[in-house]
């Protein structure tokens, strides 16, 4: 198992649950500690979060309720280092040992069936099968206009960086940032700007920006069929992809990517529009063609409605531009594996049967790799039952095969 995150520990615990023996690597919750920024919050509703555990009692209320901690609801925003610390405490009741050790290559074995596994510390082992969950790690999209400010690459020192990189923001107190993108990395990212001091301003390529709605518990009974709820949101499109991942699977793969690409639209969480909407400038319908250092400075070329363009001069460009799902990203898989792979037509994402199984026997992908075959609820902790199942159930039955 290559990750520790949500999907790891899920399909771990269930492997393990079911007798397979398996080793994870990767340090336990590893990107919601150092991806996100101090004080963010999930942008889910609390039954949406739950890590899946192969016995009753590892949900995130569980958690809460053993610790003596408060309920969540759905009018609960989620911090996030409470739900790093739900994931801890999830690999100690239901994983055990998570080896912080990276890897650094899986190739074919030379003979036989299976996998060579090399480690950072130089050791390697001999691998059945693979299960590769690392999240959005090395996903990370900056558009190229922005990334020539930066030719070492982007990061907190340097003119531009993406939402990933950080876990401070009050570093930029004082200082004048533009943001750009309008989802929930975006807008929460710049309410945390402004409350620490910065000069921080939204920069957002659509008309308009997209908040969520209030949750209403008291939702009549019409209300709730005309529009299911589901952990992506209301609506029966979204409560259908929610519901059967494996239909949306069998789609045409044109279709499949069509409902990955706009079933969900960049937004932000309702809790968090008063921090942002009054507060925060947020300017819409912008779009940046031209990025130019200017010392310490950068110079962005905006082009605005009507085409109209301006001149904004920041001190740093903070990228909440997304991931670009690539298996050329993915750092450790072999040339020969990664020529092995088949994609999804259209996408870099790995073409995976109903147990999640790439075109190479015994190398899995699960998560946000997984989106574009089983829906965009792989992008979310929400998928973690429904992944954690079949692909423990398939990796079985292949270890139990003679």
């Amino acid at each position: 198992m290559i990750g520790a995150g949500p999907y790891g520990l899920s399909v771990a615990a269930h492997l393990r649950g079911a007798g397979v023996p398996v080793r994870v690597f990767g340090e336990v919750m590893g990107s919601w500690r150092h991806a996100m920024a101090t004080g963010m919050f999930l942008k889910s509703t609390p039954d949406a979060v739950d890590l899946s555990a192969p016995e009753p009692g590892g949900r995130l209320a569980d958690f809460l309720r053993v610790h003596g901690e408060p309920e969540l609801t759905e009018l609960t925003p989620i911090p996030c280092e409470v739900f790093v610390r739900y994931g801890q405490w999830f690999q100690k009741q239901y994983v055990g040992e998570a080896e912080p050790t990276r890897v650094t290559a899986v190739r074919l074995a030379p003979s036989g069936p299976g996998f060579a596994v090399r480690l950072d510390d130089g050791r390697e082992l001999a691998a059945g099968a693979v299960v590769v969950a690392t999240g959005l790690n090395g996903l990370a999209h900056v558009p190229d206009e922005l990334r020539r400010l930066a030719p070492s690459g982007p990061g907190v020192e340097a003119l531009v960086s993406h939402t990933s990189q950080h876990t401070d923001l009050s570093r930029y107190a004082g200082r004048r940032i533009a943001v750009i993108g309008g989802g929930q990395s975006a807008l929460e990212s710049a309410a945390l700007l402004h409350e620490a001091g910065a000069r921080a301003q939204v920069l957002v390529r659509e008309e308009s920006v997209l908040w969520g709605t209030t949750p209403d518990p008291a939702r009549s009974r019409a209300r709730r069929i005309g529009r299911p709820r589901s952990p992506l949101g209301t609506g029966w499109v979204l409560a259908a992809v929610c519901r059967a991942p494996g239909g949306v699977r069998r789609l045409p793969p044109a279709a499949r990517l069509l409902l990955f690409r706009r079933a969900l639209r960049p937004s932000g969480g309702w809790w968090l529009r008063d921090r942002v909407e009054g507060v925060v400038p947020v300017r819409t319908s912008r779009r940046v063609v031209r990025a130019e250092a200017a010392g310490s400075a950068v110079r962005l070329t905006v082009a605005g409605p009507a085409g109209r363009a301006e001149v904004l001069d920041v001190d740093h460009v903070l990228a909440a531009t997304g991931y670009r799902l690539d298996l050329d990203a993915v750092p450790f898989l072999s040339p020969e594996t990664r020529r092995a792979l088949r994609h999804v037509p259209g996408s870099r994402a790995p073409r995976l049967g109903p147990g999640f199984e790439s075109s190479v026997p015994g190398l899995y992908f699960a998560g946000s790799l997984a989106a574009p075959m089983f829906g965009p609820m792989m992008r979310f902790v929400a998928g973690t039952a429904y992944t954690a199942t079949r692909l423990a159930r398939h990796v079985g039955r292949r270890v139990a095969a003679p």
